[in-house]
């Protein structure tokens, strides 16, 4: 699925990502910066909690694995939170299992990506989930 959009319907789009892997967060840091995203970054949920309600991100990419706080805590965290139960959460993790994305589905992940992502993949999911992206 080619994604042409124009290079600034994304321009200032908060957008976070959460992973403990700095190569992820890295990648996909450089991708949406590209389109213009406004990009946090966080290495665990603990980190990206605090951040996310100083800077209350549009969408937000979580790592399933990851030390402390896992993935599916911090989007349960997220979605337990009225103010941000709204907020798009895509969980991302390197295995592609039914049983995680039924569990990604119950704490309230809108969508699963299996990484390594490609680009169209990480625009398809906020365009996908974001709907003010055109007007924000």
């Amino acid at each position: 699925m080619n994604l042409n959009v124009s290079a600034n319907d994304l321009a200032g789009l908060k957008v976070m990502v959460i992973d403990d892997s700095k190569t992820i967060r890295r990648t996909a840091e450089t991708l949406l910066k590209k389109e213009g995203c406004e990009v946090l970054t966080a290495v665990d949920g603990f980190e990206a909690l605090a951040k996310i309600s100083d800077q209350k991100p549009a969408i937000i990419f979580v790592d399933i694995m990851m030390p402390r706080l896992d993935g599916y805590q911090t989007c349960a965290l997220i979605k337990n939170n009225p103010q941000f139960r709204a907020t798009p959460v895509i969980m991302l993790s390197s295995k592609d299992g039914l049983f995680d994305k039924a569990r990604g589905r119950i704490v309230g992940a809108e969508q699963y990506l299996t990484k390594p992502f490609t680009r169209d993949e990480l625009l398809g999911a906020i365009h996908r989930h974001v709907s003010t992206v055109s007007n924000h």
